[in-house]
């Protein structure tokens, strides 16, 4: 039993080093966009453009990602995505103007979009293959990789303010990263460890001949993908809208505003860090439905109550709600193929990418209250959303099967 817990700690590890990979990767870029807004002379338009790409790029990834995926297989795709998202650092620091910028900055999309994928179906593979839940601290980890990376930056700017040198070293340390994780990654057609009940499902079943082509998404893949959709929406939103919803409409002090993205971050990581031992106890269907009720409640009643104090406790409740949401759906969706998997992440970017636009055209036409109650009513759709989603090994009247890992 202990040659089986070393080897599923070993994959852990691998896996997780793929998500720390992803947060790094693509805070080590935006936290130098003002240097490259100066460099290559962009208007606030052209700025929000650039980012704008990056999303569509991802978003639009899917069937492509698809198809490496059934072809190549997660382990691959993966090392191949990370490698390649790796080189886009040095080709931006590179960029000789705007346009190039853009197409650089799209293919970055496409790369998170396919590593993205890859690394969510290895961790659903490690949870089926091992019998224990780990996806909610592989995603905790993607918030680590940008710490990380938010650290770096301040360290190497200390020494000089030259994006290239700074892509480099990043570069330079994501590779070192890959190649020292990727033997620790799983196999496509890894076989369970002794221990492990034989007939345990490690790969799509599908047959062969519908590996080479994109299949129709089933009505609870749809399902899912919403339920992706709406959460990501409620994150997005969070992540930009907060610190504006504090300073104009709750009139916290300056030096406060900031406190809004803070809470929702903290809660958001403290959760990740716990959710995998709740999943163990209540299952993945329990944690997304209360979470989404959580969220949205705990933040309709502080738009009501007003003040800091009550504004703080929910943006509390939505970090702690919505914690849980992405990694158990992306669980659900792998148990359903490949296709869905992609198809499902790539509707999560899109939530991610048009959710807070979609605030803001709200608060435009009413007002920030207006935008921010809109968050709450995208969190209870993850409930009602979670209601419709066939969860993987959980019936509703009897314990969940994979154990938390501790």
């Amino acid at each position: 039993m202990s040659g089986v817990t070393d080897q599923f700690r070993r994959a852990q590890l691998a896996i997780a080093a793929l998500f720390c990979f992803l947060g790094f990767q693509y805070a080590t870029w935006a936290s130098r966009l003002p240097a490259i807004k100066t460099r290559l002379d962009l208007t606030e338009a052209e700025l929000g453009l650039l980012l704008m790409a990056c999303g569509a790029g991802a978003a639009a990834s899917f069937p492509l990602v698809a198809i490496l995926m059934k072809r190549m297989g997660s382990r691959r795709l993966a090392v191949l995505s990370a490698v390649v998202l790796s080189l886009l650092l040095l080709a931006l620091s590179a960029a000789p103007n705007y346009p190039v910028a853009l197409v650089i900055i799209c293919c970055d999309g496409i790369a998170v979009g396919s590593l993205n994928v890859a690394m969510n179906a290895q961790g659903a593979a490690l949870e089926v293959t091992y019998q224990r839940t780990a996806m909610a601290r592989l995603h905790a980890t993607f918030s680590a990789g940008s710490l990380f990376a938010a650290l770096l930056a301040s360290g190497v700017n200390l020494l000089t303010t030259d994006v290239t040198v700074h892509f480099g070293v990043a570069a330079a340390l994501l590779l070192l990263l890959v190649g020292l994780t990727r033997s620790g990654l799983l196999t496509e057609d890894q076989q369970p460890p002794a221990g492990i009940p034989a007939g345990t499902p490690t790969e799509d079943p599908a047959p062969e001949k519908s590996r080479r082509k994109l299949s129709m998404p089933s009505r609870v893949t749809i399902w899912m993908g919403f339920a992706m959709v709406f959460g990501t929406v409620t994150e997005g939103a969070m992540n930009d809208w907060s610190a504006l919803y504090m300073k104009d409409v709750v009139d916290a002090a300056a030096e406060l505003a900031p406190m809004g993205i803070a809470v929702v971050s903290v809660m958001m990581v403290l959760a990740r860090v716990f959710a995998d031992g709740w999943r163990g106890r209540w299952g993945d269907g329990r944690i997304v439905r209360v979470g989404g009720v959580v969220a949205g409640t705990g933040l309709a009643l502080a738009l009501l109550a007003g003040g800091v104090v009550p504004t703080l406790i929910g943006f509390a409740c939505v970090g702690l709600g919505v914690a849980a949401v992405t990694p158990c759906i992306y669980v659900a969706a792998a148990a359903q193929g490949t296709d869905a998997l992609a198809l499902v992440a790539a509707m999560g970017t899109t939530g991610l990418l048009a959710g807070p636009a979609l605030i803001g055209f709200i608060a435009s036409a009413g007002s920030l209250v207006w935008g921010m109650g809109a968050v709450a009513a995208s969190a209870i759709l993850v409930s009602l959303c979670a209601t419709r989603i066939r969860w993987p090994g959980l019936a509703e009247s009897e314990p969940r099967v994979l154990s938390p890992e501790i």
